[in-house]
Formats: structure tokens, C-alpha cells, sequence
């Protein structure tokens, strides 16, 4: 497997998989990223490189792993990571590029988008429905049936309660208690929208 990104999230990737995955390369647009949790940093993927192997796009920032995927999505697949402690629903689905970390559950009838990260100990109920490149940041707590548009960060230890909609490009804070729908392009902070575009 090859790995882009070799900051925060990048280490994490790396010490989920390289246990029982071989690492083919690490790649890393930061020319001053030499090493990796013993790993060498190969720099940017060369325009004529060919993966001989699947790559999953270690990076936190939702855009930028969507524009990473879009850049690279006729040369490469893409890896889904399932940590061991992870548990998932036979009746889950993920789409490549997906991760669900340490302690997470995904649960009955989800279906969770492209390069989806699940963090540690996040809990995602029956039926709800991901878009891509979303990420649910560790303990964050999605009740059942619902739905997220895509490249929305709901933060760390969030409650979306039962049936809600938030729309695409959104940011639920950390801690906040989200008991409506919410509109795309918005903030919500607490228990209340902040802003929306």
C-alpha cells in the first residue's frame, strides 16, 4: 500500500497498517518531510508514477483529500481501512478511500462515502448516510438516519440527534449538540447554526 501524507494524520495511518500491511512508498508535497515513523518520504507523486499497489490519502483536511482524489483517481485505487477494535456492520457499506479508526461503529444499514474518515471512538447509528469526503472527528456521536453532505467536519464529541440533515461544506464544532437541519456552506456551534452561506 502506498500512503500520501506524512503529517498528523499521516503517522496515524501509518501506525494502524504497517503492522500487517507492507508500505510500498510515502508520499508528501512538503519537501522539508524526509521521514516517517521510520518510513522515507519519497516528496510528491511524479507525474508518470504507476502505483503497483492501492494508496490511501492519509490527510485530515477534507479538501484538500478531495482534490488529492480527483488529481490522482485515473492512476490509482484506493485502500479502506478497518482498524481490528473497529466494529462494522455486515449491512455497512464504505466506498474506497474510507478509514474507520480505533473503536469506532458503524452500524445496520449505513452507507458512508468516498474517502470518508471515521475517527477514533466516533459512533455512526443505523442508516445513516455519508457523503464523500466527510470527516467525523473522534467521539463524535451520529444518531440513526442521518444524512451528511459532502466535505462536512463534525468535531469531536458532537451529538447529531435522530433524523437530522446537514447539508454539504458544513462544520458542526466540537461538543455542539446539533437538533435541527442544517443548511449547506454553515457553521454550528453549541446548540445553534452560527452561520450560513
Amino acid at each position: 500500500m502506498y500512503v500520501y501524507g506524512a503529517s498528523g494524520h499521516g503517522r496515524v495511518i501509518i501506525d494502524m497498517i504497517d503492522s500487517y500491511a507492507q508500505i510500498d512508498g510515502v508520499f508528501d508535497d512538503d519537501p522539508a518531510k524526509k521521514e516517517v515513523l521510520g518510513y522515507p518520504v519519497l516528496g510528491p507523486v511524479p507525474p508518470d508514477f504507476e502505483f503497483s499497489s492501492e494508496l490511501f490519502i492519509a490527510i485530515g483536511d477534507n479538501r484538500v483529500r478531495k482534490g488529492i482524489r480527483e488529481r490522482l483517481h485515473t492512476r490509482a485505487t484506493f485502500a479502506t481501512i478497518l482498524h481490528e477494535s473497529a466494529i462494522l456492520s455486515k449491512r455497512a457499506h464504505l466506498e474506497p478511500g474510507t478509514v474507520v479508526m480505533e473503536g469506532a461503529i458503524v452500524k445496520v444499514g449505513c452507507m458512508l462515502g468516498e474517502q470518508v474518515i471515521v475517527n477514533t471512538g466516533a459512533s455512526i447509528d443505523h442508516d445513516c448516510h455519508i457523503g464523500d469526503y466527510v470527516h467525523v472527528a473522534p467521539q463524535a456521536t451520529l444518531c440513526g438516519g442521518i444524512e451528511l453532505g459532502v466535505d462536512s467536519l463534525i468535531g469531536a464529541n458532537a451529538i447529531i440527534l435522530p433524523g437530522i440533515k446537514i447539508g454539504a461544506w458544513c462544520t458542526i464544532g466540537a461538543g455542539s449538540i446539533v437538533h435541527q437541519d442544517v443548511p449547506d456552506h454553515s457553521t454550528w456551534i453549541g446548540n445553534r447554526l452560527q452561520s450560513a452561506r
